[in-house]
This record gives C-alpha cells, sequence and structure tokens, in this order.
C-alpha cells in the first residue's frame, strides 16, 4: 500500500505541474463562470431555477467534455512511461506491477476528479450568493455521478493504455471510443434499430449500456423525477426500475465498467511485453 500511494503522489506532483492539468481545470472552471455570466441562474425551464439549474446545464457539458479529456490524458499515462523510459526506471526499483499500475490508476483519479470537484464547490457558493439555495442531496449526489462516470472513462483509458504500446495510436482509439459512445451508440445504432422497427426494449437497453446516456439519465432523473424530457423511454426505465433504482444504477454501472476495464488492463499489463 505504501508504494501505492507514492506512485500515486508521484503521478499527482507530476500532472500539477503539466500544461494539460492547467486547461482541464480553467474550461471546467470557466464553464462556470460562463454559466453564472449567462443569466441561465435566472431562468426557468420546467421548472428548473437557481442552482438546481446551473447543476444541470453544468453536468450535461460534463457529459460532452469530460470523457474525451479523462481518455486523452489517461491513454497517456503507462503507453508514455513506456515511450519515454520511465516505466523501465520505475521498475528498476523494488516497485511490483500490482502497486506501479494502481498507484498511477488513483493518482490519476486524483488529479482528473479534483477540477471536477472544484467547479461544482464554485457553483455551489455562487448559488448560495445568489439563491440562498442549498440542495445539498443533489449536490452530494452530483459529486457521485461525476466521480463513477470519471472512474469509468479513467478504466477504459488505463485498458487502452495497458494494450497499446504507441501513444498516438492510444490516442487516436480513445478519440474514437469518445465517438463511439457518443456518436454511434446514441445516433447511428439507435436511429438504425428504430428505422428497423426493432422492439422498443431492445433499444431502451442498449442505450442503457452506453456509460455516457446513464449519465445523462442519472442526472435528469435527479431533477425530474418522471424524466419526462426523455420521452417514451421514460416509462421502461420507471417501470422497470423506478427513480430510486435509475439513480442507483446510474452509480454502480460506471463503478462496475470502471472496475472491469482497470482490471483487465492490469491483466494484460502484467501478462505482455511490459516494456
Amino acid at each position: 500500500m505504501r508504494n501505492i500511494m507514492l506512485i500515486a503522489g508521484q503521478d499527482i506532483k507530476g500532472s500539477l505541474r503539466s500544461r494539460w492539468f492547467i486547461g482541464y481545470s480553467l474550461i471546467f472552471i470557466s464553464l462556470v463562470v460562463l454559466i453564472f455570466v449567462s443569466g441561465v441562474t435566472e431562468s426557468r425551464v420546467m421548472g428548473f431555477t437557481g442552482l438546481t439549474r446551473m447543476l444541470l446545464v453544468f453536468i450535461q457539458a460534463c457529459n460532452i467534455i469530460m470523457p474525451v479529456f479523462v481518455l486523452i490524458t489517461t491513454v497517456r499515462s503507462i503507453t508514455g512511461d513506456r515511450e519515454s523510459n520511465v516505466l523501465e526506471y520505475m521498475l528498476s526499483f523494488p516497485v511490483s506491477l500490482f502497486a506501479y499500475y494502481f498507484g498511477k490508476l488513483i493518482g490519476r483519479f486524483i488529479i482528473i476528479f479534483l477540477p471536477l470537484l472544484f467547479a461544482l464547490i464554485l457553483s455551489l457558493i455562487i448559488g448560495v450568493l445568489k439563491t440562498n439555495q442549498v440542495p445539498v442531496d443533489l449536490f452530494i449526489l452530483y459529486i457521485g455521478l461525476l466521480a463513477f462516470n470519471a472512474f469509468a472513462f479513467l478504466g477504459i483509458g488505463f485498458f487502452i493504455s495497458s494494450v497499446i504500446k504507441n501513444m498516438e495510436f492510444a490516442l487516436g482509439i480513445s478519440l474514437f471510443v469518445w465517438l463511439f459512445l457518443i456518436a454511434f451508440i446514441d445516433i447511428a445504432l439507435i436511429g438504425f434499430m428504430i428505422k428497423q422497427l426493432v422492439p422498443e426494449n431492445v433499444i431502451y437497453i442498449t442505450a442503457l449500456l452506453n456509460p455516457v446516456q446513464v449519465f445523462r439519465i442519472g442526472a435528469i432523473s435527479l431533477f425530474d423525477p418522471v424524466l419526462s424530457v426523455i420521452g417514451p423511454a421514460s416509462f421502461f426505465i420507471l417501470d422497470t426500475a423506478g427513480r430510486t433504482g435509475c439513480i442507483i444504477y446510474s452509480l454502480i454501472y460506471p463503478f462496475v465498467i470502471g472496475l472491469v476495464f482497470a482490471f483487465a488492463g492490469y491483466y494484460v499489463f502484467k501478462k505482455h511485453d511490459i516494456l
């Protein structure tokens, strides 16, 4: 455990000095400021206003922006260390493969989630000063949604980084995964299935296997108990699991996805040629 924390601390220190972390942090902080300046907190859409409206807009924006940032920065982790010979140097010390791999995983998760947490806290402060509303339960649930969703893509990123040794190719694969989840499943595949008159339940289940869609539905369900925004699919979701079940699924499913891919990546990392 001591070696894991040392590796994690080293990864955090290195990331804090990098330009991508500064840019990554500024994007989410600027997003909160822009939402506030644009007057979104004073508008009302489907009954949402104030801090809840700000959180809804922020979370939906994170659903698009965060996965690609997590994937791009994560696939550089092991692949970048391998190409720069840092991995060979680290393994010359009495550090196990398990400690190195999961130390990098923990460190990268902390460095990815910190800007999101800070942006959420900033939105909470702005919302309190502006409206005196403190929806603590929603705030905590959104922290959980963001954390588990980030972990899902972190696990996928580490899997890619373990399988592919070339960093440029790994970056290309990560972008493909992001586009596949954002565009192909949501638009092309679902549209094709609808056109082919595939049973509705099959379409809904396919959509609910996509972590991006699960995150979106979980975020909406916190504000809209009947999921009226997503149309007929709400009847299938609510009849199958209910609102509470939907929220629990939105939290657990991304976490399981992250764990599965993280351990699969470790298996590949351990069994294949490391250097």
